[in-house]
C-alpha cells in the first residue's frame, strides 16, 4: 500500500493552513499542476498517477496518532490542531485522463476545493503525477523504438526507493511495456509478472547444462533461459542439446535471454544457432543498460531479438528524472489570480485544453483557454472527482493503458519517431484578453 499519511507534506503546506484558519480564509480555490517547458530530448510527455491521487484524497485525514504527534511537537496551536481532524477533501477535480499526451503550459489537473483543503494536497499531489508521469513519458518513448517488441520493467532494484519501483511498473506499463519483474506489482495492479534467472543461479552449478536443468523442472512454465554467464554462443548451444530432452518430459522452452556484450553480434549468432537445431520458435529476449536509443538502434539493426527487458534508464528516466512542474493558485473566491515571477509568470484563470487534429488523425495543435469559452476542439480535462468522491466510470488501469495506445498512434510522425520538436500550443483570446486586464490593473507590463 502507498503511504497516505498527511504528515508526508512539506512544512509550508501547514504553516499555510494555520494563517489560512487564523484569518478566516476558507473560500473557493482554484489550483492547476502543469509542467513549465520540455526536459532536452522530449516532445511530448504522457500523464499519469491519477488513480493514485484520487485514491489518496478519498483517503484524505489525519489519524489520532499523526494528530497526538503535531500537539505534541509544539509547532502548531492546540486549537488549529484540533480542527485538523474534521479536515477532509469535499472537493472538485478535473485531470487529464491518464496515457493522455500534453504539453508545455497545459493543465493537466485542477483542483477545485475550499483553500485549506487545495492547498494542502499540493505536495503528495505534485510527487504522485510527477513521478508517474516522469517514468510513463520514459517508457512511452521507448514503446515507440521498438515498436511490435515485448518490453518488460526489469528496473525495482535501481529505483529511488521502494514506491518509486512499485509506480514506476505501473507507469511503464500504463505506457506500453507488457509485464513488469515486480512481483508486487502483479498484486496490486494486475500487471503481468515476467522473470528468468539470476547469473548467480547458473554460477551456483557446477556446469551449465545442469543448472538450466535444475531450473526448468522446477520452473517449466514461461521458461526462459539465461545463456551469458561464462559464454553466450557455448550457452546456446548447451540449449540446443537440452531442448529435446526436456521436449521429451513436456517442457518447453519460450526462451533465452541475452544479458552482456554485443547484443545485436550475440543475438544473430544465437538465432543460427537454434535455428540450426530446428528451434526456431526460442524467443530472445536481451537485456543490459537498455534505453529507447539503443533500443531503437538494436531494431534498425534488424537484430532477431523479440523483447527486452529494460531497468535503471526506466525506473530512474536518467536523461531527465525531473520535469519543472508546478501547482499554483489560478482562483481564489471567485477572482483570478495571477503569479508575475521572473520566469515563472502563470496564466490565470479556470482553464480548459482544446486538442484539435489533422486529417490524418494526428495532433495538429492544442489550444489553452478560459473553462468557460466557447471554443472548438476536444477538451482534454474530464471530471475525476466530484464533492470529493470519484465520479462513475473513470478509466481503470486496462482502460488507462489502451488510452495511452491511441493516443501515441496519434502523435504526429516525427515525434513517433522521437525526432525534436513539438506541437504547437496556442493561448486563446479570451485568456490573453483576461491577462490583459489584469496587468493593466496592476499597472504592469504584459
Amino acid at each position: 500500500m502507498l503511504e497516505q499519511s498527511l504528515l508526508l507534506t512539506d512544512l509550508y503546506e501547514l504553516s499555510m493552513l494555520e494563517a489560512y484558519a487564523a484569518h478566516g480564509m476558507a473560500e473557493t480555490a482554484v489550483f492547476e499542476l502543469f509542467v513549465r517547458k520540455l526536459p532536452p530530448r522530449r516532445g511530448f510527455l504522457m500523464a499519469a498517477g491519477l488513480e493514485q491521487a484520487v485514491q489518496f484524497l478519498e483517503a484524505m485525514r489525519f489519524t489520532a496518532d499523526e494528530l497526538m504527534w503535531l500537539h505534541d511537537s509544539n509547532m502548531f496551536a492546540p486549537d488549529f490542531v484540533e480542527r485538523l481532524a474534521e479536515l477532509r477533501f469535499t472537493g472538485d477535480v478535473d485531470a487529464m485522463p491518464e496515457g493522455t499526451m500534453f504539453f508545455p503550459d497545459e493543465p493537466i489537473l485542477r483542483v477545485v476545493a475550499p483553500l485549506p483543503q487545495a492547498q494542502l494536497v499540493e505536495t503528495r499531489l505534485v510527487n504522485l503525477i510527477h513521478f508517474q508521469t516522469v517514468v510513463a513519458s520514459k517508457a512511452a518513448r521507448m514503446t515507440l523504438a521498438a515498436p511490435g517488441k515485448q518490453l518488460v520493467d526489469f528496473g525495482l532494484r535501481r529505483a529511488h526507493g521502494a514506491e518509486a519501483g512499485l509506480l514506476a511498473a505501473r507507469a511503464a506499463y500504463l505506457a506500453g511495456f507488457a509485464g513488469s519483474a515486480t512481483v508486487l506489482a502483479c498484486r496490486d495492479f494486475g500487471i503481468p509478472v515476467v522473470g528468468t534467472m539470476a547469473h548467480s543461479f547458473i554460477q551456483a552449478h557446477d556446469d551449465e547444462a545442469t543448472a538450466f536443468e535444475h531450473f526448468a523442472t522446477a520452473r517449466p512454465r514461461g521458461l526462459t533461459l539465461l545463456i551469458d554467464t561464462y559464454d553466450t554462443e557455448r550457452g546456446a548451444a548447451i540449449v540446443a542439446g537440452l531442448a529435446p530432452r526436456l521436449s521429451a518430459r513436456g517442457i518447453t522452452i519460450e526462451a533465452v535471454r541475452l544479458d552482456s556484450g554485443d547484443l545485436q553480434a550475440h543475438a544473430r549468432a544465437v538465432r543460427a544457432i537454434l535455428d540450426a537445431a530446428g528451434l526456431n520458435r526460442i524467443r530472445i529476449f536481451a537485456s543490459g543498460g537498455l534505453d529507447e536509443d539503443s533500443l531503437a538502434a538494436l531494431c534498425r539493426s534488424g537484430a532477431p531479438i523479440d523483447g527486452f527487458g529494460v531497468g535503471t534508464s526506466l525506473t530512474t528516466a536518467a536523461d531527465a528524472p525531473a520535469l519543472d512542474c508546478a501547482y499554483k493558485l489560478q482562483e481564489y473566491a471567485g477572482r483570478p489570480r495571477r503569479k508575475l515571477s521572473e520566469g515563472k509568470a502563470t496564466w490565470p484563470g479556470r482553464k480548459q485544453v482544446w486538442r484539435h487534429y489533422g486529417a490524418d488523425g494526428c495532433i495538429a495543435a492544442d489550444v489553452i483557454g478560459l473553462a468557460d469559452e466557447p471554443l472548438a476542439g476536444q477538451p482534454l480535462l474530464q471530471p475525476a472527482l466530484r464533492h470529493g468522491k470519484r465520479v462513475d466510470g473513470l478509466p481503470d488501469l486496462t482502460d488507462a493503458r489502451a488510452h495511452a495506445a491511441a493516443c501515441l498512434a496519434q502523435l504526429p510522425a516525427a515525434l513517433r519517431r522521437l525526432e525534436p520538436g513539438c506541437v504547437p500550443v496556442r493561448i486563446s483570446d479570451g485568456l490573453r484578453s483576461l491577462v490583459a486586464a489584469m496587468d493593466g490593473a496592476r499597472g504592469a507590463s504584459p
